[in-house]
């Protein structure tokens, strides 16, 4: 049995700087991804199979990404078996990294090679960016993939409420789509206070339109920033999963404690980026 691991994809910023002709954003956004997320397992099957297991797996029913993505590699079969640890549509990707965790798996699986960027991103516009699972700068509407320099280590605290949100209707709720885009970004930073200091001047554009439409992400950023040690709070993607940036394990593990113990009902997971 062959393993891969499908972490969240965070949005440490996301500018929205304009709009196509054919209604696509146009984002500029640096992405991170934290080791917490789903597993996938495959093994060899005369036909094709997906079994899903996990704390939100009851989210998950028929069609979805993980099976478009194995069918797109080929018309072998496999016994593939998702746990899904991650909140469905909650910002953090978790589609499209299982996707991207699909294809990597039946590759060394099935020997085949895997497909370019410009089929990945016919799938899915996030799942270039999750083939690798590296820091990395997007632009355009996902496919324009920069590595970011070496990144200083430290760790972050993901918390969801459990409440939904529509990419869609945030985009409807933005006052304004044509943002600056990310400023220069430094060919490295000295130490983790420099990158945080570097990010506290970046932005989520959804962010205000998120919380409008889903008012407890405003109360997931409060008690966010409230958490001893954190250096930034703010929301990934379009909601409804918010993150909080800490310098070492310790403060992040404490403020996780702190939120869950204050929600329970919350989905929260501290891990090292």
């Amino acid at each position: 049995m062959l393993r891969e691991q499908a972490f969240a994809k965070v949005n440490l910023c996301l500018h929205v700087t304009g709009q196509r002709p054919d209604g696509l954003h146009l984002l500029d956004s640096l992405v991170v991804f934290p080791q917490v997320g789903d597993l996938l397992e495959a093994s060899a099957a005369p036909a094709l199979m997906l079994d899903i297991d996990g704390s939100f797996a009851a989210a998950l029913s028929g069609e979805n990404l993980v099976l478009q993505a194995a069918r797109m590699l080929g018309q072998g079969g496999a016994h593939i078996r998702l746990h899904k640890n991650l909140p469905v549509a909650s910002g953090i990707g978790g589609g499209s990294a299982d996707a991207a965790a699909a294809l990597r798996v039946l590759s060394r699986l099935w020997g085949v090679d895997l497909p370019e960027r410009d089929a990945l991103a016919a799938l899915g516009a996030d799942i270039p960016v999750c083939m690798a699972q590296t820091p990395t700068r997007m632009q355009g509407i996902g496919e324009i993939l920069t590595p970011l320099p070496p990144l200083p280590d430290f760790w972050i605290l993901l918390v969801n409420s459990g409440e939904g949100v529509n990419t869609g209707a945030v985009f409807r709720a933005m006052e304004n789509r044509n943002n600056m885009p990310i400023p220069r970004i430094p060919q490295g930073f000295q130490d983790t206070e420099a990158l945080f200091a570097y990010l506290a001047g970046l932005r989520n554009d959804m962010q205000d339109a998120a919380c409008k439409i889903s008012p407890v992400i405003a109360e997931v950023l409060e008690r966010i920033t409230n958490t001893a040690g954190c250096a930034l709070a703010r929301m990934s993607g379009s909601g409804g999963t918010c993150f909080g940036l800490y310098p070492d394990r310790e403060t992040a593990e404490n403020a996780a404690a702190t939120i869950r113990k204050d929600r329970p009902d919350w989905w929260v997971a501290a891990a090292p980026v």
